[in-house]
């Protein structure tokens, strides 16, 4: 249950951080308040997950699928660039997430 919770947080992680470069620097109301909404909601789902999983673990995980999620997302929306090495290092880091959960001692 609390893998599932660092899941959802990570996800409003990406939220948060599209949405923020969706406001233009908080001049647009619906992505700033998309915004407050996924920063709140990824911030206390992390804060949930906290109680069964290392807080070493549970922040490496949640910024990993952050920074996954947000290159990603940046390629598809925004058109950032797609490189083979930029693809590749995005795996690294999505290996590194899994490896963690895989190492990660059981929840209490």
């Amino acid at each position: 249950m609390y893998w599932t919770i660092l899941l959802l947080a990570g996800v409003f992680e990406v939220g948060f951080t599209t949405c923020l470069k969706m406001s233009g620097g908080f001049t647009r109301l619906w992505p700033t308040v998309a915004f407050c909404v996924c920063a709140l909601a990824s911030f206390g789902l992390l804060t949930l997950s906290l109680k069964g999983i290392p807080l070493g673990t549970a922040y490496a995980v949640w910024t990993g699928i952050g920074a996954a999620g947000t290159l990603l997302m940046g390629i598809w929306l925004f058109k950032d660039p797609t490189t083979t090495l930029r693809l590749v290092l995005v795996c690294g880091i999505i290996g590194c997430v899994v490896g963690l959960k895989f190492i990660a001692p059981e929840s209490h």
